[in-house]
């Protein structure tokens, strides 16, 4: 079939893309088609046509798959956080394994060694650390939600299931304050104005929260939002000012100043007492972190000497110390590294 740009066509979902794209064929021709899903029989306007595959835009469901359901969250399809919330969980579990299975086979692996996923019981609110950024709508109004899949265009939002509920509430005030004291946010544009982000970080298990705000300059034109925030959510222990003069699309800058508190919040996984920095990366689901963490432990058993690549602030690397002689941890952050030697200090952990 000679397939024709800006056409339609009726065609059915065979397989599902790493992004949780449908896959249809039409003459052995990979079509994507978004938030289709394999089974289905869906009509597509064809809106690319490559040497390799196209791109398909749905238009009409005519079989809908019994995996199927309503997405959550009432942005998604323009929020670029969520690719698979139009499918059942139990169901996205499924396509992950496939996922890594095709991967396996593409490297000649032995995928029979792929046992499953290990899902959540509540896949929701789970995200330890949110990312706001904060800009200027259409109808020239200070926003803040999250960035519209492949762009910066902020997609406006109150509720994220997947965030911590109480980052929300957070930013939502801050929002406020920001709005009636007139401070500028940053135009990406225009390279110019003052709050560029908002960047929340909780400790699930000690319900710590740092709170940082990434500006344009080290001006503190923030001061006055510390005592209220404080005395409204008694959760914050510290709020850093992050400074980023940069024009990249990497939000945290290299310079941190501390507004309030020491600069950092600790959390806990199994046993171990975690602090955590601006800078530090440290995972974003800890309550899947340590069903990780545990099966990392069970498969390697007991070991003479373990490295930790990427170690970062030294989680897994503390986590596993006690069924190693030996742990090394490789990291290039030279931050990550001063709180991974703070960690292993804090729970006596002296073989790393």
């Amino acid at each position: 079939m000679n397939l024709e740009k800006n056409k339609e066509y009726i065609v059915d979902i065979v397989d599902m893309g790493i992004n949780g794209e449908g896959i249809a064929k039409i003459d052995n021709y990979p079509i994507f088609i978004k938030n289709a899903i394999k089974g289905e029989k869906v009509k597509i306007l064809l809106i690319k046509k490559g040497t390799n595959f196209g791109v398909g835009k749905m238009l009409e469901i005519i079989t809908h798959s019994k995996d199927r359901q309503a997405p959550f969250c009432s942005v998604y399809g323009k929020c670029g956080g969520c690719e698979l919330q139009h499918i059942v969980y139990e169901k996205q579990l499924e396509y992950k394994k496939d996922m890594v299975k095709n991967n396996f086979r593409k490297f000649g692996l032995d995928e029979n060694k792929i046992v499953g996923i290990i899902g959540m019981e509540k896949p929701y609110c789970y995200r330890n650390k949110a990312q706001y950024p904060f800009g200027i709508s259409k109808s020239m109004q200070i926003v803040t939600g999250f960035y519209a899949q492949r762009s910066h265009n902020i997609i406006e939002n109150d509720v994220c299931k997947i965030e911590n509920e109480k980052s929300e509430a957070i930013v939502k005030s801050i929002l406020d304050y920001v709005k009636e004291n007139n401070i500028s946010v940053y135009d990406e544009q225009k390279k110019n104005g003052y709050l560029r982000h908002v960047v929340i970080k909780v400790g699930v298990s000690t319900n710590e929260i740092m709170v940082v705000f990434v500006t344009n300059s080290n001006e503190n034109i923030l001061q006055g939002i510390i005592e209220p925030l404080i005395n409204e959510f008694e959760d914050i222990k510290t709020i850093v000012q992050n400074v980023n003069t940069k024009n990249s699309n990497v939000i945290m800058g290299e310079s941190n100043i501390i507004l309030y508190g020491n600069g950092t919040i600790e959390d806990k996984l199994g046993q171990y007492t975690f602090k955590i920095s601006p800078l530090s990366f440290y995972q974003v689901n800890p309550i899947q972190t340590k069903k990780l963490y545990d099966k990392a432990k069970e498969y390697i058993g007991s070991a003479n000497v373990l490295f930790d690549l990427y170690c970062g602030i030294g989680t897994i690397g503390i986590y596993c110390s006690d069924i190693a002689s030996k742990v090394y941890g490789i990291e290039i952050v030279s931050q990550a590294i001063d709180n991974a030697r703070e960690n292993a200090r804090i729970n006596n952990v002296k073989n790393i």
